[in-house]
């Protein structure tokens, strides 16, 4: 298995690359390399309303499509109310990305189970794969190569939205491997490599907000390398990611700070659906009334936190050095539960210098029929009252942050791990049909 150590010169460049035709206009637009160009039809465009349109990238098999987009509801979404919408998918071809981004799409999140799902269901890898293996890499070295090689073409696609907004938005992120959430020296050491390796201005280090990792974020930013905290479960570690972020800082020594930022990213869905489990056991009236209200109840208690935070003498001296704030980003956005609204997770958390990242199915929803206005402080009330009216139930929301926290956790883990087996076995049978 690849360390960081030697996987810090297993970057190499592919030895040929395919010929592909002529980018459209674009493409060329954004400053997108020739050579990478849209290929074969595998993006779904459907029309659901005159002023609207759905958006569906599938991975590819061996190529894709990208076609002109429409104004949406996501370029409102910015315009009006500060709210950057990123996509939280990455797959090959990368161009897919474009109709896209001409819909309105700021940003891209990826993690272990993104890269599971695309790299092991397309066959859009295997040249570069095959390539790989047989110049002698071990698997999670070429697993990285794969990575950084998506990430670097995406980050291309976004940099004019990264120079327009002068490094505040268009932004790629990509994990440190999930192996090391426990590990703090280890996720520095993976932060600084991952960020060398991909090269590119507007990359985000994504480091988990577990306990290990918090003090990570601080080194990593304060050698100056952006980072996106992820899996954050709970308004106490989400205080500690901004103190984190601030200490990093802070501590940097940069006279210039307006290129070091971050986000924050505080995921929803999933505490519903751990919350609601725990009210149906409950089982009373009131208990089940409250079903699906305790993850926006405590997104907009966050929201709140965000605001006292980034404000008074201490931040204001770091402004002074061009420090940016740490936003808020909404994860989990997509619905668990059938029963509610598809918009749900996306639509009552709409706030100024915040980004909600979507899946396909949330950010389709939202396109065809979201509706766009400031809603996360529209009651701040009733979300105090929701999160108390919880706790008077029992529910402990410090031990509902800790549980998500491990089921994420563990769940990339189990992502990447799969994932590398998978590439084990294609490697195998490379090897056989080389003989």
């Amino acid at each position: 298995m690849a360390s960081i150590s030697n996987l810090s010169s297993s970057i190499t460049p592919l030895k040929s690359s395919p010929v592909l035709p002529p980018p459209p206009a674009a493409a060329v637009r954004l400053g997108f390399p020739s050579k990478l160009a849209l290929s074969s039809s595998r993006l779904s465009l459907r029309a659901t309303t005159p002023l609207a349109a759905s958006l569906i990238v599938k991975c590819s098999q061996n190529g894709g499509n990208g076609s002109h987009v429409k104004r949406t509801t996501l370029h409102e979404l910015y315009e009006k109310q500060g709210q950057s919408p990123w996509y939280d998918n990455l797959c090959r071809p990368v161009t897919d990305l474009i109709p896209l981004i001409e819909s309105g799409v700021r940003g891209v999140t990826s993690n272990p189970a993104i890269f599971q799902k695309a790299i092991s269901t397309s066959n859009a890898y295997n040249d570069q794969f095959r390539e790989l293996v047989q110049g002698g890499k071990d698997i999670e070295s070429a697993y990285w190569e794969l990575v950084v090689k998506d990430i670097q073409d995406a980050c291309r696609l976004f940099e004019p939205i990264y120079d327009e907004t002068d490094g505040a938005d268009g932004y790629v992120s990509v994990e440190v491997s999930p192996r090391l959430a426990d590990d703090t020296q280890g996720t520095v050491d993976a932060g600084k490599w991952l960020y060398k390796v991909v090269n590119r201005p507007n990359v985000y280090i994504k480091i988990p907000a577990t306990a290990a990792c918090v003090p990570s974020v601080k080194d990593v930013i304060s050698l100056g390398i952006s980072v996106n905290v992820t899996l954050i479960f709970s308004l106490s570690r989400y205080e500690a990611v901004i103190d984190a972020y601030l200490d990093g800082l802070e501590a940097s020594g940069l006279d210039d700070l307006s290129r070091v930022t971050s986000v924050a990213s505080f995921f929803v869905s999933r505490v519903d659906t751990l919350v609601d489990k725990m009210l149906e056991k409950i089982g009373t009236p009131e208990a089940l009334d409250l079903r699906g209200k305790a993850a926006n109840a405590q997104a907009a208690l966050a929201f709140q936190l965000y605001q006292k935070k980034f404000s008074g003498p201490r931040w204001e001296a770091l402004v002074k050095k061009g420090a940016k704030k740490q936003r808020l980003l909404w994860a989990s956005t997509s619905v668990k539960n059938p029963a509610y609204s598809d918009t749900l997770y996306v639509a009552p958390l709409v706030g100024p210098d915040t980004v909600s990242t979507m899946p396909d199915q949330a950010l389709q929803a939202f396109i065809d029929h979201g509706t766009v206005g400031r809603t996360i402080d529209a009651n701040v009330s009733e979300a105090e009252g929701i999160y108390s009216a919880l706790e008077k139930l029992g529910i402990d929301w410090s031990h509902v942050g800790s549980q998500l926290e491990l089921e994420g956790v563990d769940s990339f883990k189990k992502s990447f791990d799969s994932l590398l087996d998978s590439l084990q076995e294609k490697a195998n049978s490379l090897k056989l049909v080389s003989l």
